[in-house]
């Protein structure tokens, strides 16, 4: 199976004069998205609280969550990210891709609008 990876522009919700775009690893087993410790210096996020999060290997890790407005494929959503750490890798999770509307193919490599339902 093979990867597949997004381009991202992400704006701090309190100051959109700083910004960055960089390429993210859609993670379908992934809850937040995980935005690198450097360029959650560059935005200057701020944490909100911190989430607890089991890893594959069943390691339990403790990470800041906070938020930042997100632009992907021409959208801007605000949205909750996971601050991430010394050697954190860039990844899309699956609460960004609903709050858009997309799912992942992981077979054709793609993201594509997912159904929506209101009820």
């Amino acid at each position: 199976m093979g990867t597949t990876t997004v381009t991202l522009t992400l704006k701090n919700p309190h100051d959109p004069t700083k910004t960055v775009t960089g390429q993210f690893l859609v993670d379908s087993g992934a809850h937040y998205t995980v935005v690198p410790q450097g360029m959650v210096k560059k935005l200057a996020l701020k944490s909100a609280f911190n989430q607890k999060f089991s890893l594959a290997d069943g390691r339990i890790m403790t990470r800041a969550i906070g938020s930042a407005v997100v632009t992907l494929e021409g959208r801007e959503l605000p949205v909750p990210l996971v601050l991430g750490q010394k050697d954190d890798s860039a990844l899309l999770g699956v609460t960004t891709l609903e709050a858009f509307g997309l799912m992942l193919d992981p077979f054709a490599r793609r993201i594509y609008p997912s159904k929506l339902m209101l009820a």
